[in-house]
């Protein structure tokens, strides 16, 4: 038996939900380019959790169930208010609160697939809602509450601003949704995977997510890219800034990917919408920084932008503040993790891979009073 170091290459499950194959992204076998020009987040929930697309009736229907249940109850409210918000990370307070959330579901522990369901529904719907919520308590303000009458990209831009918010943003934020929905055996699904395979309930699954995506190495590259973008400042500044960071071998977050070799295929659609949003917001310098450290990356060390990279200028151009961004990500892959949950719940086997062991040989027990 021969370890592999982070289980690089280790086929560890089979799944019907997504795939990466050549540098290929596609959920339940439609590609994520398809998907993304032509699809809404709550169609790409439904593909998810049902492996197939809807009919405008069953898309409305899980559009009404989600609106149903966006609102969060006051005493989980109440919660967010008591934390500290001021010096905790927003990611840690998300954890807290998702948790908190299972303690108000009476079928938090009922493990048929119909309650099941309904829990995924719940979960997806309030995720939002709780997100946006953090964002505003800390900043002292009230929470908004969510609106029905709004799909979840729209719903959670309102909630964060307190304004209807206009025809392009929520295009971009939908479309960013879509992107980040799923990508196959990832360490946050891969966790989730693993807590449910004990039989533990839905909340407990999603809760291990989010605290793998908590780490720097997962979900936080995003928020790095713009702590860059800001530290550059201008266009003109790019070319010393990274040529000093790869001459002093720093990391330049947001390029390269474990899975692909040849680019991800999400960011070209986030480059775009970059593009657009910083047009309209006048602030085309983000966008134009990104393009040139990109160009210098790609060619000093032949490494692609992944799809971290230019989703930071889009949600800095939607005035989404730099440490929600990972809670951005845990809104979208709230729909991957729930789908692999459910299906592992499907064809359950308790993962329990074994270790190499590299310690030290044979020893004799030596009594205490003897060492």
């Amino acid at each position: 038996m021969s370890a592999t170091k982070g289980l690089e290459g280790v086929v560890a499950a089979t799944t019907s939900i997504s795939s990466i194959i050549d540098d290929k992204l596609t959920y339940v076998g439609y590609d994520i380019d398809d998907l993304a020009e032509n699809s809404s987040f709550e169609e790409v929930i439904y593909l998810l959790w049902y492996r197939r697309l809807p009919n405008t009736i069953e898309l409305q229907d899980l559009k009404n169930l989600l609106a149903a249940n966006y609102e969060i109850p006051e005493e989980v409210v109440a919660h967010l208010k008591s934390y500290a918000l001021d010096r905790v990370h927003p990611m840690a307070a998300l954890r807290t609160a998702i948790s908190y959330l299972g303690l108000f579901d009476e079928e938090a522990d009922v493990q048929d697939s119909e309650a099941n369901f309904r829990k995924a529904i719940r979960l997806q719907a309030k995720i939002p809602t709780v997100v946006a919520a953090i964002a505003r308590i800390r900043k002292g303000l009230e929470p908004v509450a969510p609106r029905k009458d709004l799909g979840i990209a729209a719903n959670f831009l309102y909630m964060l601003k307190g304004e209807e918010p206009d025809q392009i943003a929520v295009e971009a934020f939908d479309k960013a949704l879509v992107l980040h929905a799923d990508h196959e055996l990832n360490a946050s699904t891969f966790t989730a995977r693993v807590c449910v395979a004990t039989l533990s309930d839905i909340y407990s699954g999603v809760t291990s997510a989010i605290s793998a995506l908590k780490g720097p190495l997962h979900g936080g590259a995003n928020e790095q890219v713009m702590k860059m973008l800001k530290e550059i400042d201008s266009p003109d500044n790019v070319e010393f800034y990274i040529m000093n960071k790869l001459a002093n071998k720093e990391k330049i977050m947001g390029f390269g990917h474990r899975v692909y070799r040849n680019g991800d295929p999400r960011a070209k659609h986030l480059k775009k919408m970059s593009e657009k949003l910083t047009q309209i917001t006048g602030e085309q310098k983000w966008y134009e920084m990104s393009v040139k450290i990109e160009e210098l990356v790609t060619r000093e060390k032949k490494l692609p932008a992944n799809v971290d990279f230019y989703s930071a200028s889009v949600y800095h151009s939607l005035g989404i503040e730099h440490d929600l961004f990972t809670l951005i990500f845990a809104m979208s892959r709230m729909s991957g993790w729930i789908a692999h949950i459910l299906e592992q719940y499907e064809n359950n086997r308790l993962i329990r891979p074994r270790a190499e062991y590299v310690g030290p040989g044979k020893r004799a027990y030596i009594p205490l009073e003897d060492r």
